[in-house]
């Protein structure tokens, strides 16, 4: 798109940075502040105090079921974002306030009371963007555009050298598409009968050229809660790509993001259990899909997985308990061990209270008692993350007593989208090294 015509498109306004997140924390705030101040009947000793009470007990109840009972998510909620939440809440408590139980307000106050209880909601959702940095405009929210995905194979391939590099033996045709493309495609659990949701694959621009490169691949994956699309709308896995391709002759990895929750909740623990057979799906069928629809580079050195937060909990998993099928893992922002909440419960609820079980797939203790010299990895984490940065570096050091080729880096952020896009843009050439792309 025109750089000038998106200026000005809303869609494309961004909405974590500049002026737009600030006018709504300035219209929020003030639409919050008449909520409360504008007197109606028994507001001061009655209905003001119960719509604050009621607003805290919901922000209350929304943290503990949360992070104690329902626990979607291992991390739980930040208090910065449950305290957004309670203030959502209390807009429309007040909202409520204004209309029960028996005076009814005025005319006007029909449409401001319920526009001002909005202002503050969007507000809230606005500063719980920001603090995640996720969706950088509106378009990002939507479905990313795609393309049909090439089904034709070239007769003709360049491959790489023995012990070398594609990119040695790589020369551009004239021609050649600027960017490549996007296409969204099931992936069936063919073996591990695993119910995922669509996969997005990009494609770089010398995929599109005959003779066609035999290029790697990359395996990335989401967080919880996550979707496949999720590298694409707030990873800006595209701009990342198609900047490396266009610094390399059109060569990038092949991308492959893939489904290894079932669901935008799910937590299948990208292990064989009593909860799915995700392990199978990420070792199995997805390589297997990949050889029938896609010409690639065959091979451990050329296959590399990669992910965020319970995504790249999932890699170092696949890394250690499939490494004849990943030779390369990047670990952004991921978790000492996989879970469910807890320990106890992660393994009762995934084998049925056998340790033994768990403790054959858990990447610890896989790498206690195996060596992976021939296994590359980097862990990433941000600068700020007080709770999953103490967990990389047990993980990391873990790996390299195990052999591995591991490097541990830090970005700036939290647990957040602006350390997982920098943990992405910033091993692209160490992913395209690792898997015999570029030297």
């Amino acid at each position: 798109m025109d750089r000038s015509l998106a200026s000005w498109n809303p869609l494309d306004w961004p909405i974590t940075t500049g002026v737009v997140p600030y006018a709504l924390l300035v219209a929020g705030s003030a639409a919050l502040l008449l909520l409360v101040l504008v007197p109606a009947p028994r507001w001061w000793p009655l209905r003001l105090p119960a719509a604050v009470l009621a607003a805290a007990a919901g922000g209350v109840l929304t943290a503990l079921t949360v992070n104690s009972w329902w626990q979607p998510f291992a991390g739980g909620l930040p208090d910065e974002v449950t305290a957004w939440i309670a203030l959502a809440l209390l807009g429309l408590a007040l909202a409520v306030a204004r209309f029960v139980p028996t005076v009814p307000p005025r005319t006007a106050g029909k449409v401001l009371v319920p526009v001002a209880a909005l202002l503050v909601g969007v507000m809230a959702a606005s500063q719980v963007n920001r603090f995640y940095d996720e969706y950088g405009t509106l378009r990002a929210m939507l479905a990313p555009a795609t393309e049909a995905l090439p089904t034709g194979r070239d007769p003709h391939t360049v491959a790489a050298p023995p012990g070398g590099a594609l990119a040695q033996v790589w020369h551009p045709p004239p021609g050649l598409p600027a960017r490549g493309t996007l296409a969204r495609t099931p992936i069936p659990g063919a073996k591990s009968g695993f119910d995922a949701r669509d996969a997005y694959v990009w494609l770089p621009p010398a995929y599109r050229a005959s003779p066609r490169p035999l290029l790697p691949v990359l395996v990335l994956m989401a967080g919880q809660p996550g979707s496949p699309s999720d590298w694409v709308s707030s990873g800006q896995l595209e701009t990342t790509m198609n900047d490396f391709a266009a610094a390399h002759g059109g060569l990038a990895p092949i991308v492959l993001m893939v489904d290894q929750t079932g669901s935008t909740w799910g937590n299948s623990l990208c292990m064989d259990s009593r909860i799915a057979r995700a392990q199978t799906y990420l070792a199995e069928d997805v390589p297997d899909w990949t050889r029938r629809h896609l010409q690639t580079a065959q091979g451990r050195r050329s296959w590399a997985i990669g992910g965020l937060s319970l995504g790249g909990t999932c890699a170092l998993q696949l890394a250690v308990n499939a490494p004849r099928v990943y030779g390369t893992f990047l670990d952004i922002s991921g978790q000492r061990e996989p879970t469910l909440g807890s320990h106890q419960q992660t393994v009762q609820r995934a084998f049925g209270g056998d340790e033994a079980a768990f403790d054959a797939v858990d990447p610890l203790h896989v790498m206690a008692r195996e060596r992976f010299p021939d296994t590359a990895a980097t862990f990433v984490v941000g600068d700020e993350d007080g709770e999953y940065g103490p967990q990389q570096r047990t993980v990391h050091a873990a790996a390299v007593a195990a052999g591995m080729k591991a490097r541990s880096m830090t970005v700036p952020g939290g647990h957040d989208w602006n350390t997982f896009r920098a943990g992405l843009a910033d091993n692209v050439t160490w992913l395209a090294q690792q898997t015999g792309l570029i030297t």
